[in-house]
C-alpha cells in the first residue's frame, strides 16, 4: 500500500521523512561539512538526474567525503525514493528530488552512536510553484548585495556544499532593502557571479552572455540553456561580465533547477524588458525539451 505521507531514504532504510533525525554532533550541523544536489521533476519524471548525481559525486570528491554508495546505487535509490512519493503529487505539482550527504558524526567517544559515518538522505520536496507563480508574470527583481561571492581560491563555488552561509548573508543584504528581490552576487573582481542557487544570463544585441564557470556553480539548467541556444543558432559567450554589461543588457534571465528559465524585470532598480525575444525563444525550446509547460504550471496558480 502506498504511504499517505512522504518518505525518505536514510542510511539504508526508507521511513516517513518526519522520522529522519540527524544527530546534533553531525559535522554538517556543526561545521557545514557536507554536500547536496537537487533535480526537479516534470509531471513526476526527473530531469537530468544523472547529471545532477554526477555533480554530487564531484562535490563529494572535492570535500573528501565517501558516502559509501556507488554511483549506480545512488541513482537507483533516488529513482526509488521518487517512486515511493510520486503518487502524492497533484497534476499541478512537481518535486525537487534531493540527495543530502554529511560527513557524519564528530563523536567525542562516549556517546554510543550507532552510526558515525556519513549520513545519507534522499528525499522529495514539493516545489514552491504556487509561491513563485507571479515571477513568471512579473519577472524577478535582482539586486547586487554588499556581500561578494566567496573567492574561488578560498572555497570553490563549483562544489554544491551545505556551507551556504555566504549565499544566505548575501540574500539577507538584499531582503533588508526589498523583501521581494533576489540577490545576484559579484565575485571578488566585481564581475557578475551567481544568484541564490541560480545562474544569470544577459542578452546584448542578440548575443547570449553568461559568467564563466570558474567562479560560479555551473548549473545543470545553465548547461541546458546553453545547449538550447546553440541549437537555435543563438551565439553564446561565457565571459567576464560586470555591472556595465548588466546595465546595458536588452534582456536578462536566471536559470535554476526549480524555475528552469525565468525573466528578470529589474536589475538594481533599473527596468529590464520581461518579454524579450531571445528569452521567449529559449523558454519555448526549454518547454518543448522537458515536455512540460513550466511557465503555465506556475501561472495556473494565479487563477486557480
Amino acid at each position: 500500500m502506498a504511504a499517505a505521507q512522504r518518505v525518505a531514504y536514510f542510511n539504508g532504510s526508507f521511513m516517513p521523512e518526519a522520522e529522519v533525525c540527524v544527530p546534533f554532533r553531525d559535522l554538517s550541523s556543526l561545521r557545514g561539512y557536507g554536500a547536496f544536489d537537487l533535480t526537479r521533476t516534470f509531471h513526476g519524471r526527473p530531469f537530468r538526474l544523472k547529471e545532477h548525481v554526477q555533480r554530487l559525486y564531484r562535490s563529494l570528491k572535492y570535500l573528501d567525503i565517501d558516502c559509501g554508495l556507488a554511483f549506480d546505487d545512488m541513482m537507483a535509490l533516488s529513482e526509488e525514493t521518487l517512486g515511493r512519493n510520486r503518487h502524492l503529487l497533484t497534476e499541478r505539482e512537481d518535486y525537487w528530488v534531493g540527495q543530502r550527504i554529511s560527513a557524519g558524526v564528530q563523536a567525542v567517544g562516549d556517546e554510543g552512536w550507532a552510526h558515525t559515518g556519513p549520513n545519507v538522505i534522499i528525499e522529495c520536496c514539493p516545489l514552491p510553484i504556487a509561491k513563485r507563480a507571479k515571477l513568471f508574470r512579473d519577472g524577478i527583481k535582482v539586486v547586487t548585495p554588499a556581500t561578494p561571492r566567496t573567492a574561488a581560491r578560498a572555497l570553490s563555488p563549483r562544489a554544491k556544499m551545505n556551507q551556504y552561509l555566504n549565499i544566505i548573508l548575501a540574500g539577507n543584504d538584499v531582503k533588508r532593502l526589498d523583501p521581494q528581490a533576489w540577490a545576484l552576487m559579484l565575485d571578488e573582481n566585481g564581475n557578475l557571479a551567481e544568484g541564490e542557487g541560480n545562474n544569470v544570463f544577459l542578452v546584448c544585441d542578440g548575443v547570449l552572455l553568461t559568467p564563466r564557470a570558474n567562479n560560479i556553480l555551473p548549473g545543470i539548467s545553465r548547461a541546458t540553456v546553453i545547449e538550447l541556444a546553440k541549437g537555435l543558432g543563438i551565439e553564446v559567450r561565457e565571459t567576464d561580465l560586470d555591472l556595465y554589461d548588466a546595465a546595458i543588457a536588452d534582456e536578462m534571465f536566471i536559470a535554476s533547477t526549480s524555475l528552469c528559465l525565468c525573466p528578470v524585470s529589474s536589475f538594481n532598480g533599473r527596468k529590464v524588458p520581461v518579454s524579450g525575444p531571445v528569452t521567449a525563444r529559449l523558454t519555448a525550446a526549454y518547454v518543448d525539451m522537458v515536455g512540460c509547460d513550466f511557465v503555465q504550471q506556475h501561472l495556473s496558480w494565479l487563477n486557480p
